[in-house]
């Protein structure tokens, strides 16, 4: 495993010892409530002075990127990238902290929010200091409760805002798939719709209140928080050379204990599961990277490993840290065309696309899953497909058509098989997909292959 060298003079003060192993996002996660300051303080340690990074300020840009963090909200860019480009625009920045979770097969910035609240807002001040940004700005869907008054608790704790470097702001924002779109959520800052705007300008540019703007994700800033205190020789100690560290991934369907994990980059996909305490049914097919990304046939889950590079023969990524999976007692063409039908809902109407091309692939796909189908729907779905993709203001019909071309290949039987008699049985089954959020939390290491035995149920 590569080890990059610190770009610090020396490593930072630390009154805590660094964790080994896993966990590291999730220590200390409790089973209810949230760590208050003292009790983050005394796990973690105060936040690292910034001394050096107010007369070096790109310090911290540096050891970020010899860490090699990528962005956890599912397009993987690399974090030092995007705050390199924000110091070098002009004007003062702005921070925003993206927790506006509008995947619903994903809980982990809910439980990010709810649970460990003082470890985001680290990462965010560390970040805001870094940019010598004034203003540090939280989103959190509306629907999170927990969430925001986690945060809001958190952030009076943090005292005065003449104590801190930039001002925090708490903001709540409409539970739409889109929102959290960073374009999207910047105009909904501004005062605006929570709507993808049409690129450039482009937030690190011209973002809130026309300022550079920094939008990145909750689970990024945690990261940011122990790469600060740790170093990144610490951060790559785990996972791969292309791909190092921890990450967060939400686990759903036939498993003995869904809900959150964290796991070492590049775990076996198959080890996660058994660590979780197995299959509970026999598995179909895994669905990775969430709702806009990509179906692999379950025969391949002890050759799957969740990095952008070995899930790419798959046609897969690892996305928002999103791992499905589906039973076989399910209809995989049910399950399509009823998701289908949600993302057409979930768009934001304003590019054909989306507010006709999604809709047109939700009734052909449910005309294959009823009664009505013949051999000419499946030559339409690939037609439609081909007149939503890369075409609209952002990237919600490009990760729709991903994610019904993957169903199609994956479940090509099933697709021939509905065109030729219609409805089969495993349609009644009760939905499996998921359009609200598992709130379960634990934490794994999956170097070992087991649950760490100091988890809470």
């Amino acid at each position: 495993m590569s080890r990059a060298q610190s770009t610090y003079p020396e490593q930072p003060t630390r009154t805590t010892r660094p964790p080994v192993g896993l966990p590291r996002l999730l220590a200390g996660v409790p089973a209810h409530g949230s760590l208050d300051l003292s009790e983050h303080h005394s796990l973690h340690g105060p936040l690292p002075e910034m001394t050096r990074f107010r007369r070096r300020r790109s310090e911290l840009i540096a050891e970020i990127e010899q860490a090699g963090l990528r962005g956890r909200g599912g397009a993987s860019f690399p974090t030092a990238q995007k705050l390199e480009a924000v110091a070098a625009s002009r004007g003062r920045p702005v921070v925003v902290i993206n927790a506006a979770e509008g995947e619903p097969a994903s809980s982990k910035d809910a439980t990010l929010t709810r649970a460990l609240p003082h470890l985001i807002l680290d990462g965010g001040e560390l970040a805001a200091q870094s940019l010598g940004a004034s203003e540090l700005i939280v989103a959190v869907n509306d629907s999170a409760i927990a969430g925001f008054e986690s945060l809001a608790t958190a952030i009076a704790e943090r005292g005065t805002p003449a104590r801190r470097s930039a001002r925090i702001r708490l903001v709540g924002v409409p539970d739409r798939y889109v929102t959290g779109q960073e374009t999207a959520l910047v105009s909904h800052l501004n005062g605006g719709s929570a709507l993808p705007t049409f690129a450039p300008p482009l937030p690190f540019e011209h973002g809130v209140a026309r300022r550079p703007t920094l939008v990145s994700n909750a689970e990024t800033f945690a990261h940011i928080a122990l790469i600060a205190r740790h170093g990144a020789r610490w951060f790559r100690e785990l996972g791969t050379s292309a791909q190092p560290g921890s990450a967060l991934v939400t686990l759903s369907g036939p498993v003995a204990y869904p809900g959150v994990y964290e796991i070492e980059c590049g775990a076996p996909l198959g080890s996660v599961i058994d660590a979780a305490g197995g299959l509970s049914a026999p598995a179909r097919a895994l669905l990775l990277g969430g709702y806009g990304g990509s179906w692999v046939p379950a025969e391949h889950l002890e050759d799957l490993c969740f990095s952008a590079e070995q899930l790419a023969p798959y046609g897969a990524s690892p996305g928002a840290g999103v791992i499905v999976v589906l039973s076989e007692a399910a209809c995989p063409v049910a399950e399509t065309a009823r998701l289908a039908r949600w993302l057409a809902g979930e768009s934001a109407g304003q590019c054909g696309p989306c507010l006709h091309g999604l809709g047109a692939l939700a009734t052909t796909l449910e005309t294959i899953a009823g009664q009505d189908a013949h051999a000419a729907t499946r030559e339409r779905v690939e037609q439609l497909l081909a007149l939503v993709r890369r075409r609209g203001a952002c990237a919600h019909p490009d990760g729709a058509a991903r994610l019904i071309q993957s169903a199609i290949d994956t479940f090509q039987s099933e697709f021939d098989e509905h065109a030729r008699y219609g409805t089969c049985e495993r349609c009644l089954a009760p939905p499996e997909l998921v359009l609200g959020q598992p709130r379960r939390t634990r934490h794994l290491s999956t170097r070992r292959a087991s649950l760490n035995p100091a988890r809470r149920p």
